[in-house]
């Protein structure tokens, strides 16, 4: 039989280390760390582990600072593709303001998977954190319960959700607007490279308000002329294509995101000749990189480095007792139509 020797604190308490529930486990302290991190671990090891911290009475550093304090001064952020330009932008501005107020951020990356969403809002409840940013995609009915059920203060950063503290731009009025514009420049037939509709800011209110502003300015988008991508370069150029082999005479082609717009760009240019693309492509986000290389196509500037300092300042205004619930609330952020 083993037996454990407990160092002793002065309040008798006992000292209990990592090392310590490694031997009770019959694991290494690495994989104990794993286990605590959310590391990849064997279901036997992570129930031992498991049933030592329970038996010790072990304590993370972290977590014993929010015994102390109430408060662990880590931030969960959870965001849909970190490879995003749109993402980085919206992340440089949440660490802004964490690290101008004394917090760290704990970053998930779901890659575009609303199910992970949901695991690691799960997780950082869990795992003390003291507030959440969620940049949003999809808001299922799974979401909605977690959200209104959080055991921490929680922002939402792309989606409008009701009775949810949030920070957003209008999709469906910017979309209106470029729909107008276009409209206006373009000749011939349009075709457009959507994304999932489950996604009501990018998919479902880019479409429908680009749709409505055409016809308000007496121009029909063919629901034949319609393709969906994922949000990538890839998808992007394989939905052009499959446009512009279904009308040969398709002039112009409007994209969800300014990435999608890149393929798209690339597909034209294949089809028709170097240098057309850049004239029959519109988007969303105004991706620097892509303006550098074009000199600017049509597409909406939001303020995604500004949302995440909003949503942040707003958040932790909350945590620091700075703002009551009540200062919690939905945020409307402006646009700007570039390039039309």
């Amino acid at each position: 039989m083993a037996i454990m020797v407990k160092a002793i604190s002065m309040t008798g308490v006992p000292l209990v280390k990592m090392k310590d529930v490694a031997e009770l486990a019959g694991v290494s302290s690495a994989a104990v760390s794993r286990y605590l991190n959310g590391g990849y671990i064997s279901a036997d090891k992570a129930e031992r582990i498991k049933q030592a911290i329970e038996q010790t009475g072990y304590v993370r550093s972290n977590q014993a600072r929010a015994l102390r304090t109430g408060s662990t001064k880590l931030i969960g952020v959870i965001v849909p593709k970190i490879n995003s330009e749109s993402v980085s932008r919206i992340t440089a501005g949440i660490g802004q303001v964490l690290g101008r107020r004394g917090y760290q951020m704990l970053l998930a990356n779901t890659d575009n998977l609303a199910e992970r969403e949901l695991e690691y809002l799960d997780l950082f409840q869990n795992h003390p954190v003291d507030g959440i940013v969620l940049v949003a995609t999809m808001i299922t009915d799974e979401h909605r319960h977690a959200i209104a059920s959080c055991r921490v203060p929680m922002v939402l950063i792309g989606q409008n959700v009701e009775g949810a503290a949030c920070v957003y731009h209008d999709d469906y009025e910017a979309a209106f607007e470029l729909g107008r514009a276009l409209a206006g420049r373009v000749t011939g037939k349009i075709g457009y490279v959507g994304v999932t509709e489950d996604d009501q800011a990018a998919g479902y209110d880019r479409r429908h308000g680009l749709q409505a502003g055409l016809a308000a300015a007496g121009v029909e988008l063919d629901p034949a002329m319609i393709r969906y991508g994922s949000f990538t370069l890839d998808s992007g150029y394989r939905a052009a294509r499959e446009l512009l082999q279904a009308d040969s005479h398709l002039d112009f082609i409007a994209c969800a995101t300014d990435t999608m717009a890149a393929g798209a760009l690339r597909a034209i240019d294949e089809v028709r000749g170097a240098g057309e693309g850049a004239h029959r492509v519109s988007g969303f986000g105004d991706n620097a990189f892509l303006r550098a290389l074009t000199g600017g196509i049509p597409t909406v500037h939001y303020g995604y480095l500004t949302s995440g300092v909003e949503a942040t300042s707003m958040l932790l205004d909350v945590v620091d007792g700075v703002e009551g619930e009540r200062g919690m609330r939905a945020l409307k952020l402006d646009h700007q139509l570039m390039c039309v």
